[in-house]
């Protein structure tokens, strides 16, 4: 038996390949199918098995594709209601690669269509878990993500109980040795405090792991409940993606329309502009949003961007394009994408130039807002007078900003706050708006 983990660093998704005598089976897999591919041809085996721990809300997955291309059955629980050609897999079902066994574990709390992957090997002990995003490395999943989305929905603390009963029932008396494979590692917004650790073992996690130290439902589901992360606007329009099956990768991607540089855009059409700040701020369109590709572009797209919103794309080289018309489709967004220039012609727009000096002596003469997230707002202001407004919610509430001053407008290190300046440029003409860019540290 061999285990694989394959990480997407921008989105912290661990996916798998577990085989044994020379057959595979994928475990939530990632929009692109090809790692997995050459991963089998590397070691002249079959994929057998396509498996979905529930439907996702932070990335699409490609179990359709491959069950299609490779001739392989996907399985994910019936509960998902999903609507691609699959077999259910729920509690009591087993799949058999080579000589080692699959086993379903139904475990509810993120979903309500949850499921984990119990792995006996060859003398029937159960070895390891693939938890999907229930178990986590430090943490559970978040339970907040299936209110109004999926073929079953349910209300936060409904999900937050069941997850209680999942964690305990289902996963905790599992022996200590087994080691668990979690879907998603730190810097996910599937859950609140993962860890580093890329895996660990059903023993570590009950001693170490927060969330497994509460021990009534009632403390348990308030813990759940407190502090999570704020939900990007793509995460439901992914959940319905993945219940239906995701379209062929490469020709998804192959689709996005590429413009020559003079192409005359339409002026009622959002604009990213994935370019640097600085390129960005020496010219750009009027009311483009400069959307820096960065590591975690896809997740910044998917909040500041609405799933129905159509948008062109900016970027500096073809090379980069690639990259971003990649990441974009991790999230499904592909088809959003209206037309790709590399360098177009005729970016008059300039940004203002930010005198860090000037703010220094006197912050109070500017509307100072803080695009950070609440959480991080709640550890503490750089700016007592800041407005906190963060970046997946700034299009949605400009009109809270006052006008009666300059406009300077900060993160935490710079790469969100090039976004929120030209978000609020593209609405407020009256005052400048300024970035400040990576002088936000100076007053850490």
């Amino acid at each position: 038996m061999k285990i694989e983990q394959f990480e997407d660093k921008g989105l912290a998704h661990f996916s798998y390949i577990i085989s044994s005598e020379g057959q595979m089976a994928v475990i939530d897999p990632a929009r692109n199918p090809q790692p997995y591919y050459e991963y089998a041809n590397l070691h002249d085996a079959c994929i057998i098995a396509v498996i979905e721990t529930h439907p996702h809300a932070d990335f699409v997955s490609s179990h359709q594709e491959i069950g299609h291309t490779k001739e392989a059955t996907i399985y994910a629980s019936k509960l998902t209601g999903a609507t691609y050609e699959h077999q259910a897999f729920d509690e009591g079902d087993s799949i058999q690669v080579g000589e080692i066994t699959l086993h379903a574990l139904n475990t509810p709390g993120h979903s309500p269509d949850s499921i984990s992957v119990l792995v006996k090997d060859e003398a029937g002990q159960p070895v390891a878990l693939f938890s999907g995003d229930t178990l986590f490395i430090g943490d559970v999943g978040r339970p907040d993500l299936r209110e109004n989305v999926g073929s079953i929905t349910a209300k936060r603390e409904e999900l937050a109980r069941q997850m209680y009963y999942s964690v305990r029932e289902k996963i905790m008396p599992l022996p200590d040795a087994v080691v668990v494979y979690p879907a998603h590692g730190a810097g996910s917004l599937c859950g609140k405090g993962m860890s580093d650790a890329k895996r660990s073992s059903i023993g570590a996690e009950k001693k170490s792991n927060p969330a497994l130290q509460t021990t009534s439902e009632a403390d348990f589901v308030n813990y759940l409940l407190a502090d999570q992360l704020f939900v990007p606007k793509y995460f439901g329009h992914a959940v319905e993606l993945n219940k239906h099956g995701a379209p062929t990768y490469k020709q998804a991607v192959n689709q996005v329309p590429h413009l020559p540089p003079q192409y005359q855009l339409d002026k009622n059409t959002l604009i990213i502009d994935a370019r640097p700040d600085k390129l960005f701020k020496q010219g750009h369109f009027p009311g483009a949003i400069n959307l820096q590709d960065g590591a975690k572009f896809e997740t910044w797209l998917g909040s500041v961007v609405g799933p129905e919103e159509k948008f062109y794309l900016i970027v500096d080289s073809v090379l980069t394009l690639e990259t971003i018309i990649a990441k974009t489709a991790k999230i499904g967004y592909e088809r959003n994408i209206k037309g790709a220039l590399v360098n177009p012609e005729n970016q008059t727009e300039k940004s203002e130039i930010t005198d860090t000096d000037v703010f220094k002596s006197d912050p109070d003469a500017f509307t100072i807002i803080d695009i950070r997230n609440h959480n991080e707002v709640k550890e503490g202001k750089f700016f007592p007078t800041a407005i906190p407004i963060p970046l997946p919610e700034l299009r949605e509430r400009i009109s809270e900003i006052p006008t009666d001053k300059p406009i300077m407008v900060h993160c935490a290190g710079g790469y969100r706050s090039a976004a929120g300046a030209s978000i609020i440029a593209r609405k407020i003409k009256n005052q400048p708006v300024y970035d400040l860019s990576e002088a936000i540290k100076d007053f850490s």
